[in-house]
């Protein structure tokens, strides 16, 4: 052997990385030893490097020596994960220590919002969005949690994780959603989708974990890996496609660039969800509520929802959540219970058939309240059942003392229990959360959100607009009758631009600010804004068009349904015509006003901007149709409707769902295949128009 071999043999490690490459190592609640001129935290206080303690063993020895370290509290605590929020100006709450020294939680969901402006907001218990806070302060939050962690008897350290907060979103629910705030506020999911853009989804997701990591947020509940084939499910907003293999190419995209080609530092891990697809909800009601517990194949499509799930698995996707329903005559769930609850799907099919090597999240709230198909067992069954089908960790639940009385009954045996907890330390080893869990928060102060992050997520914006229908009423004209894509062609237009020389425009639902001030003082604005009290300005004389954004939402619904949709009896209803009679839906600005607005300046002068949170049906009732130009959006800002109306952007989007062409398709299509037949089909998948 070569003295060069034999230098590089000593310099490798049992994991196989270089010993050169010393991964940073920052210690405040314990002491730093030194071992062969490197550096590692005495987590444990015993003065002496054990093996979980050194970064040179191979993760699976680390989490081994660990484990034998362990108590059966410390194990049960590995099992629970509950939300956990900064309060005001980022301080801990009561609920904080207590999570961590007696039920010896080590994962946590943060829901609250990052902001500049922080401002308090009261929500659900348990749910809550708790104080908004700044980056800075989330950073303080999360470090403070970490240090707290690292004192604890073997000093394992904390993970936090969250749900998606990287999108303008409307209407965003605690549980479901979080506000962008801060952070850089990219198109929704099915926006993403629709620029059918690999290259920027992958930007898209550097970006998030660079964001995210700089405050210490190191988990995500997501990505959704459902398909949008129910057009009436509540969550299609979450969604990215009805399409498998697009939706395949999009999650095998974030799992490589948000966790990388493997977990590291720099990651941010995924728990992507609803396995095996949560998308064929029956009648499209939700499986939050007992009226929406089942799940339907129709054209027997299990294994098209499957897709994207295998997509991510072959990624390497660190762990998934199954979802609450019961996916009724499959060959995996005989008993009929919640994919939570099914050795079939958790062990048969994705352990077994699918070689999936992570761990398993259940979805929140699955003991006890939505147990579908074990109501009638007690908590302590319940529990048993889901981790002894393959659940290894349990969100919304923070009980240690009933996870280990589990053990002590004879219900759980600890080698089962050992298996979910050496699962889940591999996360937080991988990560690099044992040598360096904290952050810079003054780094995160000026990172999160900074223009730069924010000019890519609008440029997305621009590029997620479908056209899907174009009466040559675009792209907008300015005086000199050239299209708003070449201004700045020609010579400098100043600002004392005569009035006579201006476009007159109407908008609704728009910052008149942005058409006045970036657009070369080519247009005069009027806004048909008002309050509930005040009579909607007409649309004065000689105004050449209107531009009416469009959104809907379920403002009417029930107060019970906290996790959105509409009321039971009104999940068939989709068209805009039926949307504006019923209870539960809201149309804004109501129809009746867009409909007058386009009677007053013409159809073919009206432009429809509509957010798709779901597969809207513009039916010809509506009148919708008979607009000059209609454009699908899907969280985007005024801006980029501007620099697609006016044609500076090229509208390029694609539809990332079909449209059906009347309310009859939404109840006959089959939940769980893609689209429409040709003739209920308005728009296929895939449409979009350009100039």
């Amino acid at each position: 052997m070569t003295r060069i071999t034999i230098v590089l043999a000593l310099l490798l490690g049992t994991s196989g990385s270089l010993m050169a490459q010393h991964p940073k190592v920052d210690a405040r609640a314990v002491q730093v030893l030194t071992n062969g001129g490197a550096q590692f935290k005495d987590l444990n206080k015993n003065s002496k490097l054990d093996v979980y303690e050194d970064w040179r063993q191979s993760v699976e020895s680390r989490i081994s020596d660990l484990l034998s370290q362990m108590t059966l509290e410390e194990k049960a605590g590995m099992l629970l994960i509950n939300t956990l929020n900064a309060e005001a100006g980022g301080r801990l709450s009561d609920s904080a220590p207590h999570y961590i020294e007696v039920e010896r939680m080590t994962r946590f969901i943060f829901r609250n919002t990052v902001t500049g402006t922080p401002r308090p907001v009261t929500g659900r218990s348990g749910l809550r969005s708790g104080a908004e806070v700044t980056p800075y302060e989330a950073a303080q939050f999360m470090n403070t949690i970490q240090e707290v962690a690292e004192g604890t008897r073997l000093g394992i350290p904390a993970l936090f994780k969250s749900n998606a907060r990287n999108h303008l979103t409307h209407n965003a629910r605690a549980g479901i959603n979080v506000e962008a705030g801060s952070f850089s506020a990219w198109p929704k999911e099915a926006g993403l989708a629709a620029t059918r853009d690999m290259d920027l989804i992958a930007n898209f997701a550097q970006t998030m974990a660079k964001e995210w990591s700089a405050i210490g947020l190191r988990g995500m509940y997501g990505y959704m890996a459902d398909l949008a084939t129910e057009p009436r499910w509540y969550r299609i907003h979450e969604t990215f496609t009805e399409d498998a293999d697009l939706a395949a190419d999009i999650m095998s995209t974030l799992v490589k660039n948000l966790q990388g080609k493997r977990l590291g530092p720099g990651s941010v891990a995924l728990t992507m969800k609803h396995f095996p697809g949560g998308g064929p909800q029956e009648d499209g009601a939700d499986p939050h509520y007992d009226f929406g517990k089942n799940q339907t194949y129709p054209t027997k499509g299990f294994d098209y929802h499957l897709k994207p799930f295998k997509a991510a698995i072959d990624a390497g996707v660190s762990a998934l959540m199954p979802y609450y329903g019961i996916p009724i005559g499959q060959q995996y769930t005989p008993n009929d219970v919640g994919m939570a609850f099914s050795k079939g799907i958790l062990t048969d099919l994705l352990r077994n058939e699918l070689g999936y090597k992570g761990y398993v999240n259940s979805d929140t709230g699955i003991i006890g309240d939505r147990a579908w198909g074990l109501e009638k067992k007690s908590v302590d069954e319940q529990i048993a059942i889901a981790i002894e089908a393959g659940t290894d960790i349990l969100s919304g639940f923070d009980k240690n003392a009933q996870i280990r009385g589990l053990v002590t009954a004879g219900l759980l045996t600890e080698e089962r229990l050992n298996l979910s907890v050496s699962r889940l330390l591999k996360e937080q080893f991988e990560l690099g959360l044992f040598e360096d869990p904290y952050v810079d928060a003054d780094r995160a102060g000026y990172l999160v959100g900074n223009r730069s992050f924010q000019r890519m997520a609008e440029g997305a914006q621009r590029k997620s607009i479908v056209l899907l229908q174009n009466k040559d009423a675009l792209p907008l004209v300015m005086p000199s009758e050239l299209p708003l894509s070449k201004p700045w062609n020609r010579p400098f237009v100043p600002y004392d631009r005569p009035e006579s020389d201006m476009v007159k425009l109407y908008t609704v639902g728009m910052n008149a600010d942005i058409l006045v001030d970036t657009r070369w003082n080519a247009y005069t604005v009027t806004t048909g804004d008002y309050k509930e009290e005040e009579t909607r300005p007409s649309v004065p004389e000689g105004t050449k068009q209107a531009i009416i954004r469009v959104t809907v939402s379920n403002e009417g619904a029930r107060r019970d349904l906290f996790f959105g949709g509409p009321n039971p009896e009104e999940l068939d209803i989709l068209s805009f015509s039926d949307m504006a009679k019923a209870k539960s839906w809201k149309i804004t600005p109501p129809l009746t006003d867009i409909q007058d607005i386009m009677s007053e300046i013409g159809s073919k002068n009206t432009i429809l901007c509509i957010y798709f949170r779901q597969p809207f049906v513009l039916d010809k009732k509506s009148g919708l149709l008979d607009a000059g130009g209609i454009l699908a959006t899907f969280g985007v800002g005024d801006a980029a409707i501007m620099d697609v109306l006016t044609g500076k952007h090229n509208p390029s989007g694609k539809l990332p769902f079909a449209l059906a062409k009347n309310a009859k398709a939404i109840t006959t299509q089959a939940s769980d295949a893609p689209g429409y037949d040709k003739k209920n089909t308005l728009f296929p998948f895939g449409h979009g128009l350009s100039y």
